[in-house]
């Protein structure tokens, strides 16, 4: 048929038109199957709706290119391949530049051009590589950030890294962690569609959030909240709500945050919460329950007895399905502190960093859309929290501790020693002990059939709709048995430090990351979470055999083809040979 077609008079007319035709629609429609096992270049079905939605082009600038190591090639390469399917799903409407800032200017002009970008928010990394074949060590400025521009807004500043460091397997006890770069970058991997959709949906969103944050019962307004305050007011409109001065009402506030309080709450004080809830409002607890603070020991240097501040909220959190226990979390897996170990020759104090149990180490292993893909978490004298049953209500925990942990019971003696004995290691017995828990559904009310007809008149007309004994609609609250994990500690030389930063610590852990994600979970509708859920798998040499087996595999992948084409060459030479020599009379 198709050589039917090439010897008629109108053939090549006919081919040359399917070719054209073919080229056409192949530019126009662009389609690609995903194989991955873990749908790496597949977005979700929320990032895809949000990309159809605009209707106004974004632009968005990628810093991370040129000349880059290895393991941030491969998150470059990641990043351009999601922006240009992001391109692609948004018709266009998402445009794309990777540029190198400062290429060309003098150091001046870069170094003032540099301080502009930090100020938006772009971060900087300085990443030494060491080669293995010189052992040379090569230093280099990478810029690990994005910038997305909408309108005439401000831009919104996209890290690219993860938050999460992925260390190698090592001895709590004696091992310095170790961090494999290569599993770190493949954390950042999974999290990119997740940060980029996000920062579109906060640039172009319509509506934003109000976050409020509570006082009346001796909750922080100093320079402890200021990294708090600071990136909540980035985001969303923020606000003060004395819990004093009046019912919090959903319709004006979309989430409340209740962090440190030192004083105990009134009955009237924990109805205005319990009716804020069972309208629809949501609530982030930072609760402290126990009095414990490391600028007591350090004063003093000497044991103190952490006692309960009796808050008068155990009754309410019970009733929404969590208890705060009164004892102090303990494990081997923990920050360090700096300690006076002895003195110098000339008087002068001799530090050592010492592991602080009281410090330990947080995170989770399941799939919750908060917590997932982030960097360890850091509390300061948590406490545990137990989940007791309340119908209606799902329990999701967000934080643990290790699988080397204990508790101390109320009242608790703190020391800078807690750890003294063989005995004392092997009290380390428990495992993942829950810190934060995400509670979600339907709650009821502490004051149901509790309260005389005057009173829930009073309620009403203080809201401006009937008492509630029940969620009227489902709601969400997370609950922290740790304050600290939501406030900054204050440098006396450089000020208030951000989230998760220890003085005399230069690592800052992911407390702020998971407490912008708490609120973000509960005040978000757009769907945008579930893209946090993505996982990549890294699949990797064996480094030591690929060094070790080096030679072989050149020799299997670079000459076996080409013997391999000489051989089928000749073969195929002497079969011709044998099929048409001519045979001699």
């Amino acid at each position: 048929m198709i050589r039917g077609l090439i010897r008629s008079r109108w053939g090549w007319m006919i081919i040359l038109a399917l070719f054209f035709t073919v080229c056409a629609i192949s530019v126009g429609w662009h389609h690609r199957v995903d194989l991955t096992a873990e749908k790496r270049f597949s977005l979700s079905a929320s990032t895809q709706k949000l990309l159809l939605q605009l209707d106004t082009p974004v632009t968005v600038k990628v810093f991370l290119t040129g000349e880059l190591p290895s393991d941030y090639r491969k998150l470059g390469n990641a990043v351009k391949d999601l922006l240009a399917e992001f391109r692609d799903v948004s018709n266009n409407n998402v445009r794309v530049e990777f540029e190198k800032p400062g290429e060309g200017l003098s150091d001046t002009a870069k170094m003032v051009l540099f301080d502009s970008l930090a100020r938006m928010g772009v971060v900087f990394e300085r990443s030494e590589t060491v080669s293995n074949d010189d052992a040379k060590a090569t230093s280099q400025m990478i810029m690990p950030s994005a910038l997305v521009y909408y309108k005439n807004r401000k831009p919104y500043a996209v890290d690219l890294r993860s938050s999460r460091k992925v260390f190698r397997n090592y001895n709590v006890l004696t091992d310095v962690p170790q961090e494999d770069k290569e599993a770190t970058r493949n954390a950042a991997e999974a999290l990119l569609e997740f940060k980029f959709a996000d920062a579109i949906d906060k640039l172009t969103r319509t509506y934003i959030p109000t976050v409020a944050y509570a006082v009346g019962n001796g909750e922080p307004v100093d320079l402890r909240v200021n990294d708090l305050g600071e990136n909540l007011r980035n985001e969303y409109r923020l606000g003060v709500f004395d819990l004093k001065q009046g019912y919090p009402r959903p319709e004006d506030i979309n989430a409340l945050l209740i962090v440190k309080p030192t004083i105990p709450f009134t009955d009237e004080d924990k109805l205005k919460l319990d009716q804020y809830v069972m309208h629809g409002g949501k609530i982030i607890w930072c609760i402290d329950k126990l009095y414990a603070e490391l600028d007591s020991l350090m004063r003093s240097q000497a044991d103190f007895v952490a006692f309960d501040r009796n808050l008068n909220i155990d009754d309410l959190l019970f009733k929404y399905g969590v208890r705060i226990n009164s004892d102090l979390l303990q494990d081997l897996n923990c920050s360090k502190i700096p300690l006076v170990i002895g003195y110098n020759p000339d008087n002068s104090p001799r530090m050592q960093r010492q592991p602080w149990p009281y410090y330990p180490f947080l995170s989770v292993a399941n799939n919750n859309p908060i917590s997932r893909n982030l960097d360890r978490v850091l509390p300061v004298f948590p406490s545990s929290i137990d989940t007791v049953q309340s119908p209606g209500v799902r329990k999701t925990v967000l934080l643990a501790s290790d699988s080397n942990s204990r508790t101390l019971s109320s009242p608790a003696l703190v020391s800078l020693n807690s750890v003294r004995t063989e005995d004392d290691f092997r009290s380390f017995n428990k495992s993942h002990i829950p810190v934060a828990v995400l509670l979600e559904g339907e709650f009821t009310s502490l004051f149901a059939n509790r309260l005389v007809p005057a009173v829930k008149d009073s309620v009403a007309r203080a809201l401006g709709k009937p008492f509630a004994q029940a969620s009227v609609t489902p709601t969400k609250q997370i609950v922290i048995s740790d304050a600290d994990i939501a406030t900054n500690a204050v440098s006396t030389t450089t000020g208030p430090l951000p989230m998760g930063m220890l003085p005399f610590e230069n690592y800052r852990f992911a407390n702020r990351e998971f407490f912008l994600n708490s609120v973000d979970y509960l005040v978000s509708t757009s769907g945008i979470f579930e893209s946090r859920n993505k996982d990549i798998t890294l699949r990797l040499l064996d480094k030591q055999k690929v060094t070790e087996q080096r030679g072989l595999w050149q020799f299997i992948n670079i000459v076996i083809p080409v013997l391999l084409v000489l051989l089928f060459g000749l073969v195929l030479q002497w079969r011709r040979k044998n099929k048409f020599a001519v045979k001699a009379v």
